[in-house]
């Protein structure tokens, strides 16, 4: 986080990677997407009879599919409105489908939209304090919902079938993931004082990892740790359940369009029921906490065939229901995004000066 550090100077010119780093991770992503879409795919089931199942659906069934993608969509911007008082929902929509749109194009997409992010909410007059805030509380629920997910799933399993040992693995995988980032979260809530020790302790790494390249101990971590536990505190005191909220329906909205995209197609709940997909699709979302290609592109895909045909699924239905999802949730998002980023760009009837939003009682003066 870049707010967290506030008084660390700059020293000397700042390090580059290496050429044939920044060559070989797209050729890996690349290599990783082909590899799933012109080997895998053709050799698990027929292209023709993947086409075959996407045209036979009905207009029905695309008008509840479009519905249901747009108002998924839409769930994005409540996590954003929970964690940022004052924010507007229509500069939350623009900020979380130009950055959405960033992620599922670009290597090293999280990065450049953590940056994108910041600028936008500074030209609408929001302190950068107040990004950190919102970007550390929604991308932490976030993880806790994707840890959580498989955790329920496997619950719900075991109520009506044994889970496997691969499942159980996974769960307890993510119970020890759920854990450790709640643990963290009190250790940083708790008193100012561990706020305090844990920026000075995160201080020292920083300043060991860049004593070799002759920089200077970064310094005010603790200070910055300090504040920002005080304004994180009074906003989750005030919106934790909102925020809870609004980011169990953004996932399940997520789901929802799976499963829709799977009666669709006519992959029948004998085949694989409502809590099979969920197990799935919550394990298959776990991958994505390791960005090995721009928004878990062929990733998610390989993930979501394979575990739902496992769960008794026909091929080619399957496989139509995984491309039509991400077409609408992977996709679709990008040509929206652009829009608004283009819109934002030329847009000037928002712009307001440098850390003059609006203040509500959950924003400290000193934000």
């Amino acid at each position: 986080m870049t707010a967290v550090a506030p008084q660390a100077p700059p020293a000397g010119p700042p390090r580059t990677t290496p050429l044939w780093r920044r060559v070989l991770t797209p050729l890996l992503s690349l290599a990783l997407v082909a590899a799933v879409f012109f080997w895998f795919l053709p050799q698990f089931t027929s292209l023709s009879d993947v086409w075959s199942a996407v045209a036979a659906m009905s207009w029905t069934s695309l008008a509840l599919l479009g519905l249901a993608a747009l108002w998924n969509l839409a769930t994005y911007q409540f996590v954003m409105v929970a964690t940022m008082p004052g924010l507007r929902l229509r500069e939350a929509t623009v900020s979380t489908l130009t950055t959405t749109a960033v992620s599922n194009t670009v290597i090293g997409g999280a990065a450049l939209s953590l940056g994108l992010t910041y600028g936008m909410n500074s030209s609408w007059g929001f302190s950068r304090s107040r990004t950190s805030v919102s970007l550390l509380l929604s991308g932490l629920w976030n993880n806790f919902a994707k840890l959580g997910l498989p955790v329920l799933a496997l619950a719900l399993l075991a109520l009506t079938s044994a889970p496997t040992t691969g499942r159980l693995l996974a769960g307890l995988a993510g119970i020890a993931g759920l854990v450790a980032a709640l643990v963290l979260l009190g250790l940083l809530l708790r008193s100012r004082a561990s706020a305090a020790r844990i920026g000075t302790g995160a201080a020292r790494v920083a300043s060991a990892l860049l004593r070799p390249f002759g920089r200077p101990p970064v310094r005010g971590w603790d200070l910055a740790t300090t504040k920002f536990r005080d304004r994180t505190v009074l906003l989750l005191r005030a919106r934790w359940h909102w925020l809870t909220l609004a980011t169990l329906v953004s996932h399940l909205s997520l789901f929802v369009v799976l499963l829709l995209a799977l009666r669709s197609v006519g992959v029948t709940a004998q085949q694989v029921g409502v809590v099979e997909a969920l197990a799935v699709f919550a394990f298959a979302r776990l991958l994505t906490a390791i960005p090995f290609t721009p928004g878990g592109l062929g990733v998610i895909e390989l993930a979501l065939i394979t575990g739902l045909a496992a769960a008794g699924g026909d091929r080619p239905l399957v496989a139509a229901a995984v491309l039509v999802f991400r077409g609408l949730t992977y996709v679709l998002p990008i040509p929206l995004g652009v829009a608004t980023y283009l819109f934002w760009r030329h847009n000037r009837s928002w712009r307001r000066e440098p850390n003059s939003a609006p203040r509500t009682e959950l924003v400290p003066e000193t934000a």
